[in-house]
């Protein structure tokens, strides 16, 4: 894919997944592939294999003072995580799993934000799953570090329709678990990924603020960064968020 290419899908929201079809769900495919004639090697017929346990469709709708209301009551992060997982989000629908955080268990004062759950986030129920979480991984362990001292919270617990950008609607309702999340995890640095946290934990466009801190409205330093998905469809954007990384490891020794 051309930059000009990945510019416009990034510009037009489109810009969270190189295929729409979790790693699990290829596996199967393959394996189905492989004992099947290829009379029988249909996709939809392969597709049409593959078990999915949906959770239960909203049967209300929800409202943005219901949602806060219900973010305000757990007294710790596992009740509040225990909340999220039974709230009954419009995007909460048959097909669509919840994605929870993943907390650390030696938190390290880093907490990264990340965009709208992938296809791989989906079918296994955790955060940064797949090509884009292997990257990740990468990415913390080059500055010594990884998911048992970093927490990462997803900006949205549902993955919406195609991995399109969350609309307003449904991003107000997430953000009073997002927020009261936060209070929880009294980060000292939050890392953001991808265009749509930038906005909400910082208010700034990725576009001129990468590897730039700044301090959201509570203070807290903000690095916002390329999602791995993107640096997977462009690798020569690695070079700047590594130069991002090397600072915010520095910034880390500092505090």
């Amino acid at each position: 894919m051309n930059d000009y290419s990945i510019k416009d899908l990034s510009l037009a929201g489109v810009q969270w997944e190189i295929t729409d079809v979790p790693m699990v769900v290829r596996a199967k495919w393959a394996a189905n592939m492989q004992q099947t004639s290829p009379k029988e090697q249909n996709i939809n017929d392969v597709r049409a294999n593959v078990t999915v346990v949906p959770p239960i469709a909203p049967t209300t709708t929800m409202s943005v003072d219901m949602a806060e209301s219900m973010a305000s009551r757990p007294i710790d992060i596992e009740n509040l995580i225990r909340m999220i997982a039974e709230f009954n989000h419009p995007l909460r629908t048959v097909g669509t799993n919840v994605v929870l955080p993943n907390i650390a268990k030696n938190p390290n004062g880093l907490v990264i934000v990340t965009d709208v759950p992938g296809a791989d986030d989906d079918a296994t129920g955790k955060i940064l799953s797949g090509n884009a979480g292997d990257l990740l991984d990468k990415m913390l362990a080059a500055i010594g570090m990884n998911r048992d001292i970093v927490s990462i919270v997803p900006i949205i617990f549902w993955r919406t329709p195609g991995g399109r950008t969350p609309t307003n609607e449904e991003l107000s309702l997430s953000r009073p678990f997002v927020r009261r999340l936060m209070e929880f995890l009294h980060p000292t640095m939050i890392l953001t990924l991808g265009a749509t946290p930038a906005i909400e934990v910082a208010d700034i466009k990725i576009s001129s603020s990468h590897g730039k801190v700044v301090q959201n409205a509570n203070g807290t330093p903000v690095m916002p960064i390329y999602h791995p998905n993107y640096l997977l469809l462009k690798p020569s954007a690695k070079r700047e968020v590594w130069s991002a990384l090397q600072e915010l490891q520095k910034l880390l020794k500092n505090q």
